[in-house]
């Protein structure tokens, strides 16, 4: 496949959602690492700044655990839209599911804005995890955050079933199908 990056021009936000250990750190790592200007934008991180009084997002979905994941998302947005305002090219990485995949999207302002779905098999996945230092699944399932992505969240731009996939072969489908990912 093409390894050509020139349609993630500076100033354009490439997002990478999908679950735990769907591989989007990593694709966003290697697309970002593939462009002259760029930053890789982890979703994550501005729930790992919050030093006392974080809520993790449960089950019960505790109120004051889904403002901070809004909060998060607004802070990601607002930091996409910053870094390609200043002319970098972003990848952007978070679980984005249900209808905070299309909240996102509304948040971002920067265009060219591509999506992209990670949806490896449930079996890459648990695969993936057991071999990974931190672990996601605590007290979720695979099976429970696979069904929520696959079945309750919009198929918005590209969605990539990237279980046999070595990143870098994700990465090159990534960027040979990006008119596919570019959202109007």
């Amino acid at each position: 496949m093409s390894t050509s990056t020139t349609q993630f021009a500076p100033g354009s936000v490439v997002l990478i959602t999908g679950i735990p250990a769907a591989g989007k750190s990593t694709t966003a790592q290697l697309l970002a690492e593939r462009l002259p200007r760029s930053v890789h934008l982890r979703g994550d991180l501005f729930r790992r700044l919050i030093v006392n009084g974080g809520a993790n997002m449960l089950p019960d979905r505790r109120v004051d655990a889904i403002n901070q994941l809004q909060l998060r998302y607004r802070l990601a947005a607002a930091a996409a839209d910053l870094y390609a305002e200043a002319g970098f090219a972003v990848a952007y990485q978070d679980v984005l599911m249900e209808a905070d995949l299309a909240a996102q999207i509304e948040r971002i302002r920067s265009r060219p804005l591509y999506v992209v779905g990670l949806l490896p098999s449930q079996e890459a996945v648990e695969q993936r995890e057991s071999t990974r230092d931190k672990k996601a699944y605590d007290p979720w399932t695979v099976a429970e955050l696979d069904e929520a992505l696959r079945n309750r969240t919009p198929r918005i731009g590209l969605w990539l079933d990237t279980s046999a996939q070595r990143p870098e072969q994700t990465v090159d489908e990534l960027i040979a199908r990006a008119a596919e990912a570019l959202i109007a």
